[in-house]
């Protein structure tokens, strides 16, 4: 049985992995940070995704050490384009340029893959002596002085503070009857690795189509992540279809402009929608990343705001540590949640305001949307603030997210 002043993290994917570094930063090999996750057990990771990584997650992963292992195979994000058109039209004229810096030499993005990513965050928790169990938790028992957890193999840790970031279908936070509200949109994500003839220059694309955005993201190499948003009913006919089929319609939302495509790995698609939980805590326990939120992939924000959250619990717990305070009870917790939920809320709000303006066919909408795409585009103090914002640098940032350690 491991010591009182345990804290365990349910869930070692990005957000998990990156709040377990940071607590060994922050409070020292004194305190034992357990992460629990079956995935453990398949090293390395096998994941075919890649994330945009935005520049303050980025310094995050510098601070606690993980972001050397993949900076060489990370593609920074030199530029992005928006564009806003119907599949059909001729042309897809450009209402919208970023530059891709938020400070001389340091890109707003980088597109990273996922399995690296998680393997160096792995390997370094490793190293830094965090306990990695390839296994769930299965069950907690808070109780005034921490919370009881068990895991899949019957082992028993004393916490001080269960970490829930067990994803969108989060089984502690059904445990702890955390309701959510939110909704299913009526549409899914399509993630294909696509091969290209030539380089994309660190160009990101963006083209706002009436069935949701179809996004370009650049690859190290002659390679780009796409995802693109169609109809559910939609998206499962073109993922189901044979590859010359398939090719066909990627490239009729592609182009040519990087010369001949091709699918690298096998289309997936997945559900999209908008959930948050009714609260990010409860007794003993934090919700981070998904298990606390989702939003639409169209603002790419979703992994960064997980990564937000793993930041801004680190600080609150290491911080009430050395004033000698139990990080797990309710006032540190409270702090927490004061910190993530109105970012959380207006994020979702956001993303689901842009998904809603620009999935439809309404010619009337489309004129508006252009308009103000194209007056942002000459304000570049207003394009400034948005890459800033898109960056994460924008509001209470906590201390990881400066590139500051704990």
């Amino acid at each position: 049985m491991s010591s009182q002043r345990s804290i365990v993290i349910a869930g070692g994917a990005f957000a998990g992995l990156a709040l377990a570094l940071a607590l060994r930063q922050g409070l020292g090999s004194a305190v034992p940070v357990v992460v629990a996750d079956p995935a453990f057990a398949m090293r390395p990771s096998r994941d075919p995704r890649a994330s945009a990584i935005v520049a303050a997650c980025r310094r995050l992963f510098q601070a606690v050490g993980a972001w050397e292992a993949v900076a060489d195979t990370a593609q920074p994000i030199l530029d992005m384009v928006v564009t806003d058109s119907r599949l059909e039209d001729a042309t897809r004229p450009t209402f919208l340029t970023f530059a891709g810096e938020v400070e001389p030499g340091e890109p707003f993005a980088h597109m990273v893959e996922n399995r690296l990513l998680i393997d160096a965050l792995a390997t370094r928790a490793e190293a830094e002596g965090i306990d990695l169990r390839a296994v769930a938790v299965t069950e907690y028992a808070p109780h005034a002085e921490g919370t009881r957890v068990t895991l899949g193999d019957g082992s028993v840790i004393e916490a001080s503070l269960l970490v829930a970031a067990d994803g969108a279908k989060s089984k502690l936070r059904e445990r702890a009857g955390i309701a959510t509200h939110g909704w299913d949109y009526d549409q899914s994500g399509i993630v294909v690795t696509v091969g290209h003839e030539r380089d994309h220059h660190g160009r990101a694309e963006e083209h706002f189509l009436p069935a949701g955005p179809f996004a370009i993201l650049p690859l190290r190499g002659r390679r780009s992540s796409l995802v693109w948003s169609e109809s559910r009913r939609e998206a499962a006919r073109i993922v189901a279809l044979p590859p010359e089929e398939f090719h066909a319609e990627l490239e009729r939302r592609f182009g040519l402009h990087l010369g001949e495509i091709k699918a690298l790995d096998a289309p997936r698609a997945f559900p999209l929608g908008y959930f948050v939980a009714r609260s990010f805590i409860s007794d003993r326990l934090a919700l981070i990343g998904d298990a606390a939120h989702v939003i639409h992939p169209i603002a790419g924000q979703g992994l960064n705001m997980g990564l937000k959250d793993a930041a801004a619990l680190a600080e609150v717990i290491v911080d009430a540590a050395r004033l000698g305070i139990d990080p797990g009870q309710a006032d540190v917790l409270e702090r927490y949640q004061r910190w993530r939920r109105f970012d959380t809320v207006a994020m979702g709000v956001a993303t689901n305001s842009l998904n809603m303006l620009f999935s439809n066919k309404s010619s009337v909408l489309r004129a508006v949307r252009d308009i103000g795409l194209g007056l942002v585009d000459r304000v570049p103090p207003l394009k400034s603030a948005f890459i800033r914002q898109a960056a994460g640098l924008t509001g209470e940032v906590p201390r990881l997210l400066k590139g500051e350690a704990l």
